[in-house]
């Protein structure tokens, strides 16, 4: 199976994955304020942001993993291949057995650091516990099979896997929220979902895999990466977790509430962008692997020039779209204010930026290229800590929300000139040209979208109203990648055009 056989199994079974979770990502938080209230629903939240930080012992074990694998995949070699899993299977147990150590630690500490009268300390701690088994099933089951998957660009499996646990998981909590069973009960009986999800990664792994030999001596040194990815793990960790855990501290579970709905659909529109990137990783690992270097550049080249068409494209709409649609969605609830115009333009600029840097990021781990940016990965956390801390003790979640901007604007400009100097060796001015043809191409769309749209009254006027804006974006898009960009995007339909035929 050719790379761009494997890219569009990769993206189609994504797409059906980020749908799903799109779409439950939706119902699932209505249904918890509706059902529960808006403290219940911070507390969840919370609990799992925190519950979220004690992945770091796995200490950057995955993309080290993969990397390992790379090579012997590439060659062939079975007996390095085994020597690689055994490793990576005999590390996750361990990460695994200190995750469960946290979670047990954090179930005593939690009840006594946030008291709540929507639910008892004994609650509160269940709660962390219920939580925590999802995590731990991750070390034990998805860790070892996701490095493999991934390293053989057949993430496919793991979409397809997570599809089904994501729509059965849904469906249990749905069914008993609405029957007004416990939260606590709630989140125990859906963990049941998540061992269907191990099951069917057991049983594929261990018939493509066959060949793998579990009892050959693990080689500990082709992981050796894992502290120099650790800074990695320690940033996307801190980054999902940090607005939650500093929301906590400042403010109020509402505030934390109100964070999640708009991280919900901040979500969402990310996990439309993953689409596009999944298993590209690994096919650019595959390529820096083999050394092929002028391939490298033109498929860079056009996959950056297409990556920032879209963040464009989706970033402008939702821009525009945001506030109508969290109003609509928000609508019946009053014990917490979401109307909040402010909140909406700053969520979307902190998805912008964040995505910016998605092509530069993904070369950083595709090159293993972990412990050259250490200090800059770390520098990105200590904004993000402090200027959120301090913001966020005067602004609130405002505040907070700035902090994170901040942080990956550094980071979008340290890759920026990071990865010509050091993977790709292709011109920094081109990287910054694209950036600066986005922002214009974004400030036109909002424009006009802003001189078009009417008041949205209903669920019906904001599908129209982004219909609409998709046809504005898109237009102005092409027409600005055909003005400034003619080369580049002439290629990436011929690419397009030779993956469709020969599919």
């Amino acid at each position: 199976m050719s790379r761009s056989q494997r890219f569009l199994n990769n993206a189609w079974s994504a797409a059906l994955f980020q749908v799903l979770m799109v779409i439950t990502g939706f119902i699932l938080p209505k249904v918890m304020l509706s059902c529960y209230g808006s403290e219940i629903n911070g507390l969840v939240s919370s609990v799992t942001q925190f519950v979220n930080y004690f992945t770091l012992v796995e200490a950057g074990l995955s993309g080290a993993a993969v990397y390992a694998l790379y090579k012997p995949l590439a060659d062939k070699d079975y007996f390095q291949i085994s020597r690689v899993v055994v490793a990576t299977r005999n590390f996750y147990n361990i990460s695994g057995w200190i995750f469960i150590v946290l979670v047990i630690g954090l179930a005593i500490i939690y009840p006594v650091l946030l008291r709540t009268p929507v639910l008892s300390p004994f609650g509160v701690a269940a709660l962390v516990l219920i939580v925590g088994v999802n995590g731990a099933l991750e070390f034990f089951t998805l860790g070892k099979y996701r490095a493999i998957l991934t390293a053989d660009q057949r993430q496919y499996i793991i979409s397809l896997s997570s599809s089904i646990y994501c729509l059965i998981n849904t469906g249990i909590v749905v069914f008993l929220a609405i029957f007004g069973v416990n939260i606590v009960l709630v989140r125990l009986i859906a963990v049941s979902a998540i061992f269907l999800r191990s099951l069917i990664l057991a049983v594929y792994c261990r018939r493509k895999y066959s060949y793998i030999d579990y009892s050959v001596s693990p080689d500990n040194m082709a992981l050796s990466k894992r502290w120099d990815a650790l800074f990695l793990q320690i940033l996307g960790t801190f980054h999902r977790g940090a607005p939650v855990a500093l929301i906590t501290i400042f403010a109020t579970l509402k505030d934390v509430s109100i964070y999640t709905i708009f991280n919900m659909v901040l979500s969402g529109v990310m996990a439309v962008l993953d689409i596009f990137s999944s298993g590209l990783g690994a096919s650019f690992g595959d390529i820096i692997v083999k050394k092929e270097r002028d391939i490298l550049k033109r498929a860079y080249s056009d996959f950056e020039m297409a990556y920032y068409s879209l963040i464009t494209f989706v970033y402008a709409i939702a821009m525009l779209q945001i506030m109508p649609f969290i109003r609509l969605y928000t609508a019946d609830v009053v014990d917490a204010n979401y109307n909040q115009a402010i909140l909406g333009v700053i969520f979307v600029l902190n998805g912008y930026l964040y995505n910016m840097k998605t092509p530069q990021g993904m070369l950083v781990i595709s090159a293993g290229l972990y412990k050259e940016t250490r200090y800059q990965t770390a520098a990105q956390a200590a904004i993000e800590a402090l200027v959120g801390a301090v913001l966020g003790y005067r602004y609130g979640l405002a505040g907070v929300m700035l902090g994170s901007c901040l942080s990956n604007l550094y980071r979008v400009i340290d890759l920026m000139f990071f990865i010509p100097h050091n993977v790709t060796y292709l011109p920094v001015r081109n990287t910054l040209k694209r950036l600066l043809l986005s922002i214009g191409d974004m400030g036109v769309i909002i424009l006009i979208g802003k001189l078009l749209l009417w008041e949205c009254t209903g669920v019906l006027v904001w599908i129209i109203q982004s219909f609409l804006l998709c046809f504005v974006a898109g237009g102005v898009i092409i027409l600005s990648l055909f003005l400034f960009d003619r080369k580049c995007f002439i290629s990436i339909i011929n690419r397009l055009t030779c993956m469709v035929h020969k599919k």
